[in-house]
């Protein structure tokens, strides 16, 4: 491979990792563990590779969109053939395609479940203006604290 092409020699520290991806030394340990990251050693300290790098990125990648490790490191471990790349993409492109399905049937699931929910509601409000009318503003009151809750863990607030 001409001397241009090749991967920088560059190596990082696991500070440096966790750092750059907002990460854990334990999750890079925990990786290491499972086989997805190979770091080298200088004495007990581990050094990570230009392609470690890369293997993290995809590893985080993977988990943002639901892979399992399993599946992230079946995408790994094509990495290394001598095929530029080609089966490592057909396979991350599948994944990707099951994912996507697996995640609209999700959304529908979970529009259904509010829709049921909101349904459930309204008939509980209902049979309790009936029988109590005067426990539905604290049930109003119960319902705002819960949005604020819900927005202030959207918004990665702490209430």
């Amino acid at each position: 491979m001409p001397a241009e092409l090749r991967r920088p020699e560059r190596t990082y520290t696991i500070r440096q990792l966790c750092q750059e991806f907002g990460c854990t030394p334990r999750a890079l340990r925990f990786y290491e563990d499972k086989g997805l990251l190979a770091p080298g050693r200088d004495g007990l300290n581990r050094v990570y590779s230009y392609k470690d790098r890369g293997r993290l990125k995809l590893i985080l990648r993977g988990k943002r969109v639901g892979l399992a490790l399993a599946e992230i490191g079946e995408i790994l471990d094509l990495y290394d053939l001598d095929d530029g790349g080609v089966a490592q993409t057909a396979k991350s492109l599948g994944m990707c395609r099951e994912r996507i399905v697996a995640l609209e049937q999700q959304r529908i699931d979970i529009d259904n479940a509010i829709a049921e929910l909101k349904l459930g509601a309204a008939e509980l409000e209902k049979r309790l203006a009936q029988v109590r009318p005067d426990l539905l503003p604290r049930a109003a009151d119960y319902d705002q604290v819960l949005r604020r809750r819900l927005d202030g863990v959207e918004h990665g607030d702490t209430p």
